[in-house]
């Protein structure tokens, strides 16, 4: 069984605000005489489901193509928190023992993907302290940051590259039950870049 928890990328998705939304050039089109269709896109690498590099909130930090693929690939475990919006998520929240080296929160407070609301809840420092310390490599949530809206300090952001844990933002998680499942959610190579998008799924055997 997978899931597939990246959101459809289209003109419709709602990136951060003042970011660069998706958009599709055609080059060239086979319905227009064409020998082939040839199109660009023009977007924010924080499209969707996507990987922030150190880079995003460290100035000296690894860009993206230095960081290591297992990261990005391996057992995982979906956890439900009971937050509300606009509020971190804590460690006392966290009440299923954690069983993976990746978690990601599942919070339900950026439920469409089309519509950017600014009151996404989002993890606090301590959380991310707390799990690196029982050896979570990766976090991951589904709304647009692990920051809040407001946050110019990211605090959440520092206390994972302070703990060298990697970041997965923008997923979806609706629908999928609490589980470990292997995810994957490889980035893009791209040199010198602050993240990357990335086709994030879960797996499960059955």
């Amino acid at each position: 069984m997978i899931y597939d928890i990246t959101p459809p990328i289209s003109s419709q998705l709602a990136v951060w605000p003042g970011d660069t939304p998706p958009t599709r050039e055609v080059l060239l089109d086979m319905h227009g005489g064409a020998n082939l269709t040839l199109s660009s896109l023009h977007a924010t690498v924080h499209l969707g489901a996507h990987v922030d590099a150190p880079s995003h909130y460290g100035a000296d930090a690894s860009s993206i193509e230095e960081m290591t693929l297992e990261r990005y690939l391996g057992p995982c475990q979906v956890v439900r928190v009971d937050v509300a919006a606009g509020r971190r998520i804590t460690p006392e929240m966290v009440t299923t023992p954690l069983k993976a080296e990746r978690v990601l929160f599942a919070t339900d407070t950026f439920p469409d993907p089309t519509e950017f609301n600014e009151d996404f809840a989002a993890l606090s420092p301590e959380l991310v302290h707390f799990v690196a310390g029982q050896g979570i490599r990766l976090v991951g949530i589904d709304t647009p940051s692990v920051d809040l809206f407001g946050s110019k300090a990211l605090e959440a952001h520092k206390a994972c590259l302070e703990e060298d844990v990697a970041i997965l933002e923008g997923i979806v998680l609706a629908g999928v039950p609490e589980d470990v499942y292997e995810l994957l959610a490889l980035p893009l190579k791209l040199v010198g870049f602050d993240a990357s998008p990335v086709r994030a799924v879960l797996r499960k055997e059955k």
